[in-house]
């Protein structure tokens, strides 16, 4: 598919571009309206698309802990098995709490974590079904609440009696760049790691206490441009991290409900590389 086609879908995904005006936008570039609409089921998410992990052999349950402006909802996953697990706080992109997270999160825990999924939209009554309604009432959020909502996990985690103290978190888009906050703002973390997520700024940096993993696309030149700068500050502050590019990979490779920009190979690799770095610094 056309990168330029690919662009403007990821520029309607993160920015505030109306639906009228992307279909406008992206009929231009398909050559007329038909040919724009056999477009969209090929680039759009599509959560009956997601893989399914298993919840054989893992405790699931939803709770609800203290959020600045209210109480904020997760889904939590771990082992079936009763003992205290390393905590890993799965972060959602720019849509809210929805199916693939929640997998992602039972993959954590197949892998031997407390994964816990936070939604950021609980004080907006949670995630709807649509996507665009969603980004719209992401708009509404404030970005010093959503940090401060994120934050308060970690003030939850010590009273769960199937948590260690042991703390990391992964988060994909919105999630990534949370991920990198959260770095930078709770000093008890010890392994933090960022699917396509933008850069902390620089002087933050010196904050940050535990070990970083970031994960980028070749082609998702946006998210991109702050690579430089964050790994310069990274090396200047002498903070431990690990940095992979996958060749030929877009922005949103590991979600594998869109279709268009999912790419198994880097999604898979990306993946392990996770779970390799949790079992290095949570254990």
């Amino acid at each position: 598919m056309d990168q330029k086609i690919i662009n403007l879908y990821d520029e309607y995904t993160h920015k505030p571009l109306s639906r009228q005006e992307f279909i406008r936008k992206l009929s231009l570039l398909a050559g007329g309206t038909a040919a724009a609409m056999a477009l969209l089921p090929l680039l759009e998410v599509n959560y009956a698309h997601a893989a399914v992990t298993s919840e054989e052999d893992l405790f699931t349950e939803r709770i609800t802990y203290p959020g600045i402006n209210g109480d904020m909802q997760a889904y939590v996953a771990r082992p079936k098995k009763d003992k205290k697990y390393s905590a890993v706080v799965v972060i959602h992109e720019n849509r809210g709490l929805n199916a693939h997270i929640e997998d992602v999160a039972r993959r954590a825990a197949k892998a031997g974590f407390l994964a816990i999924a936070p939604n950021a939209l609980s004080s907006l009554g949670g995630t709807p079904e649509n996507a665009d309604e969603a980004r719209s009432k992401f708009q509404q959020l404030k970005a010093e609440d959503n940090l401060q909502n994120f934050i308060k996990v970690f003030d939850y985690l010590p009273g769960r009696k199937d948590c260690n103290g042991k703390y990391g978190c992964v988060g994909f888009c919105w999630g990534g760049a949370m991920s990198n906050n959260l770095a930078v703002n709770v000093p008890s973390l010890k392994a933090a790691v960022a699917f396509y997520g933008r850069q902390p700024a620089a002087t933050d940096v010196p904050k940050i206490k535990a070990a970083i993993q970031l994960h980028y696309g070749e082609m998702d030149e946006g998210v991109n441009k702050g690579i430089a700068a964050y790994e310069e500050a990274l090396k200047n502050n002498k903070i431990t991290y690990e940095l992979y590019m996958y060749p030929g990979a877009q922005h949103a490779f590991h979600n594998d409900t869109a279709p268009t920009r999912y790419n198994e190979t880097a999604a898979r690799l990306a993946w392990q590389r996770t779970i390799d770095f949790f079992n290095k610094y949570l254990d």
